[in-house]
């Protein structure tokens, strides 16, 4: 039964509190950069955002697979952040943060709407925003799409108390709406009308009699039917999204036993996170699990489940707090498998709250019924909230580059050859180039086989004029992906460009910078620059005009730090010079 209440004026201090403590714990987020992860493909080099909002870019954000996902609110939120703040970082990362305190203190409102429970209600929402967990949604510029579509998850939640309070087209309407609005922010809301039908179970009670009137389960999931619709279409685009990407992991090389062994071992680890959250990564990589550890996993999880179940015959909030954490992870635990990672603390952000619920109602039975003193649980309380803002100013911290977020990645995970790779990459582009060079081989000593390192180390002996190591390293790369496009340009440069006859083989360079191009359907303005040096270098001046000037309009485009050089060699063939070093 919905509880009304009189508001009490501590409850506008609790909002005050909840907004003051998130600033105050996510406070270094405004001395944080942009990331090279992913950060390049969602703003800073994606001149559809870069443009801000216009007539194009709508278009393009709602008929978009980019980044593998169908999101044209995330889009139209991040260019609005540009056309505002332009690639400030600053402007990006506070409008995030203020969408993490806004869904904390809706979260609070609609429990309290629901359940009375003032003080429970608080201690959820101060979880929520506060927990170390959430600095990844929050300070990740990419993960928008996480704190955008939880506002909405928040709106819909807030709409439907509204509408059994007193049904209505319009009150149910709205409901669809904000259902509508946080799909296309981010596809993970699909489970939120199963979550609405554990909330009509409890707190809502609206199983059995409500007003002198019968509501049966059946009635309830047909009062559902629009919003599993909706959930099914967004689904629906979503599997073709992330299987146009390649991001999708086949049943044969994950079989269905596996995956739900995987998941069991992965429910476990977030719980463990939840509790102590420490050496927090932004990548965790996929590793092959042994049998009998998901066997366990698997047992210890429905052993969980049998307990929870049975102590909540007369404690409902344990059945929809666990309810709420298993269910509301289905689209992330690995079922279906997307990327390469085994857990994302991001994924984290929407099932944390079904076990806070159970943890927070559980701890105030207790508290009433062994008849703790008040401040004792203030105290107790107060610590754990204060122990959670150090360790989110902490982890925020690690976010001030792509330099700070891999080095700790790589100190705190073991053989993860990605984010070797990636904190090589910001080792380069800092000009560390010796200490990018051992990175790389780190990540080709754990997986020899890993073809962007190769292509990479090959970059960076370019980068340090060591050009025969280069050549070496992209030979190699080629030797593991024959069709390696950046590998075919590299080589086709220094053929190209050098004056030492031994390797100037202007020829063989346009052969493959031809390929480069082709496997790029000539839409890579730095392959296509390749290309025209290399007929320049035979003479052939109105091929590497025409071509020039096709990579020059594509780099003006693309925003490409390439297009002053591709300019002035442009000038050159018009004077009839080839380029040389």
């Amino acid at each position: 039964m919905i509880i009304k209440m009189q508001t009490k004026s501590y409850v506008f201090l609790i909002y005050i509190i909840l907004a003051v403590a998130a600033l105050v714990a996510y406070e270094p987020v405004r001395k944080n950069g942009f990331v090279n992860y992913d950060d390049t493909g969602y703003v800073t080099k994606n001149q559809n955002v870069q443009s801000g909002i216009n007539v194009k870019s709508v278009i393009w954000a709602f008929t978009s697979f980019h980044m593998g996902i169908w999101h044209p609110l995330t889009w139209l939120s991040h260019m609005l952040d540009c056309q505002l703040f332009g690639l400030n970082p600053l402007g990006h990362h506070l409008v995030s943060l203020l969408l993490h305190i806004l869904n904390a203190l809706l979260l609070f409102w609609v429990l309290k709407r629901m359940t009375g429970a003032v003080w429970q209600s608080a201690f959820v929402a101060a979880l929520f925003v506060l927990h170390p967990l959430r600095v990844e949604s929050v300070a990740w510029a990419s993960e928008r799409k996480d704190v955008l579509s939880v506002l909405f998850w928040m709106l819909t939640m807030a709409a439907y108390l509204r509408y059994v309070e007193k049904p209505g087209f319009g009150r149910y309407s709205a409901v669809l709406l904000f259902l509508l609005l946080g799909l296309m922010a981010k596809p993970m809301l699909v489970t939120l009308p199963f979550v609405l039908l554990l909330l009509d179970y409890w707190p809502l009670e609206r199983f059995g009699y409500q007003q002198q009137k019968k509501v049966g389960l059946r009635a309830l999931i047909v009062e559902k039917i629009p919003m599993f619709v909706i959930v099914l279409a967004s689904s629906i685009i979503t599997f073709i999204a992330q299987r146009a990407s390649g991001s999708v992991t086949s049943i044969e090389y994950l079989p269905v036993a596996r995956r739900i062994g995987n998941a069991s071992v992965y429910y476990l680890r977030y719980l463990g996170k939840m509790i102590c959250p420490c050496r927090l990564a932004v990548f965790y990589p996929y590793q092959k699990l042994a049998q009998l550890q998901m066997i366990i996993c698997f047992i210890a999880i429905v052993v969980i489940s049998v307990v929870v179940l049975y102590a909540a015959r007369r404690r409902r909030y344990l059945t929809v707090g666990w309810l709420w954490f298993l269910g509301t992870f289905v689209p992330m635990i690995g079922l279906v498998q997307i990327g390469k990672q085994s857990i994302a603390d991001r994924y984290t952000y929407l099932p944390s709250i079904g076990i806070s619920i159970m943890v927070v109602w559980a701890a105030a039975e207790l508290v009433r019924r062994y008849k703790f003193t008040k401040f004792a649980l203030a105290i107790t309380g107060s610590l754990i909230l204060l122990l959670l803002i150090t360790s989110t100013r902490i982890q925020t911290a690690h976010w001030l580059s792509s330099l700070t977020l891999f080095e700790h990645t790589v100190k705190v995970t073991e053989n993860n050859y990605q984010m070797h790779n990636n904190y090589a990459g910001a080792l380069k582009r800092s000009d560390r180039f010796d200490e990018a060079v051992e990175q790389f081989k780190e990540a080709i000593r754990i997986k020899p086989d890993y073809v962007d390192a190769h292509y990479n180390l090959g970059n960076t002996y370019f980068a340090m004029n060591k050009v025969e190591l280069a050549v070496s390293c992209w030979r190699k790369t080629l030797a593991l992906a024959p069709e390696h496009a950046g590998a075919l340009n590299g080589i086709a440069w220094v053929l190209a460009i050098k004056k030492d006859e031994r390797v100037f083989n202007p020829d063989k360079a346009i052969e493959f910078a031809q390929k480069a191009c082709k496997l790029t359907e000539y839409k890579k303005a730095s392959y296509l620059d390749t290309l025209a040096v290399a007929y320049a270098a035979v003479g052939k001046f109105n091929e590497a005009i025409s071509i020039t000037e096709k990579a020059l309009q594509i780099a003006q485009e693309e925003a490409d730090e390439l297009r002053e050089e591709i300019s002035n060699r442009l000038q050159l063939y018009k004077e009839g010079k080839p380029y040389r070093e």
